[in-house]
């Protein structure tokens, strides 16, 4: 025996319009996985609650981000999902990022880490930085005795 069919209309009882929500967007959920491994899709699924909790499904995973797919289904259907403004902020922090790197790589080699490949001309500005940094560090060293000499005086 199947199943009557329900009026499609908002539950007022707030328990059961959870619970539904719950089982529905576990059923869309598990609609997109399969229709991703039986198909070969690429499928972003994003669900907000009433409550403003998201869930989402994002396929394949790995490289694929949500990102990428709508940039996709942007370039597809015209539709200008992202105005200058986010485009610059997204480059902006592609920038920073970059330059993180940079940053993280340079205390690396300050640090005597992953300096092997590196050939005499890059080596020389790290081994001024290093000697321009012990100068100061003596330098306050010496202060610092100086003062703790005074202060025993």
């Amino acid at each position: 025996m199947g199943r009557g069919k329900i009026e499609i209309k908002r539950i007022e009882n707030s328990t059961n319009r959870q619970v539904t929500y719950s089982k529905r967007r576990n059923g869309i959920l598990k609609k997109a996985r399969e229709i991703h491994i039986l198909c070969g899709a690429e499928i972003a699924l994003v669900i907000f609650s009433s409550t403003g909790k998201m869930s989402e499904y994002i396929s394949p995973p790995g490289p694929t981000t949500l990102i990428k797919i709508l940039d996709k289904y942007q370039k597809t259907s015209g539709k200008k999902l992202w105005d200058a403004k986010h485009e610059y902020l997204s480059s902006e922090l592609d920038r920073i990022k970059k330059e993180n790197d940079n940053m993280q790589i340079e205390l690396r080699h300050l640090k005597g880490e992953d300096i092997n490949s590196l050939n005499a001309k890059e080596l020389i500005p790290i081994e001024e930085a290093l000697q321009n940094g012990l100068s100061k560090v003596r330098d306050k060293k010496s202060d610092i005795w100086r003062m703790m000499r005074k202060n025993v005086s």
